[in-house]
């Protein structure tokens, strides 16, 4: 009859070795301290400001993700700092060609991959969304009096 029996004795100290992680004593702690986490930013090309200028390289559409189906609006920006980026542009109609001036901040369109930044509309050579009426701050459309 054959023996079946497996020695694991091998395999689990080899194993604690490998997984187990000893804590710091007092004294190293004190010596190296901890090391803090660095936390990535959403927007790398603001280079923590709140938007830049940039002129449009290319403006086309891109389609999303597998369960959204659209023709989305997006244009490729140089910004001031030399960084090319892909920004979305809101709302329904824009004037945006080659050339054109424009205003980025960040937020990210989640069907878009890539696409991490926005155009202000109404802001230098974009203009508003044309009979807007609610949410107009965000789409750069002056009070209908």
């Amino acid at each position: 009859m054959l023996n079946w029996r497996i020695d694991y004795s091998n395999l689990a100290s080899r194993n604690k070795e490998e997984h187990t992680r000893i804590m710091p004593t007092l004294s190293q702690l004190v010596r190296k301290g901890r090391k803090s986490k660095i936390t990535k930013r959403d927007t790398p090309a603001l280079q923590a400001c709140p938007q830049r200028r940039g002129v449009c390289v290319r403006v086309y559409t891109s389609t999303p993700k597998k369960p959204n189906s659209a023709l989305r609006k997006v244009a490729r920006v140089r910004l001031t700092n030399g960084i090319e980026v892909t920004s979305y542009i809101p709302g329904i109609g824009h004037n945006l060609q080659e050339h054109s001036v424009v205003l980025i901040r960040g937020g990210r369109i989640k069907d878009l991959p890539g696409v991490r930044y926005h155009v202000v509309r109404g802001a230098l050579d974009t203009v508003g969304v044309t009979e807007r009426k609610q949410s107009r701050s965000k789409y750069g459309v002056k009070k209908d009096l």
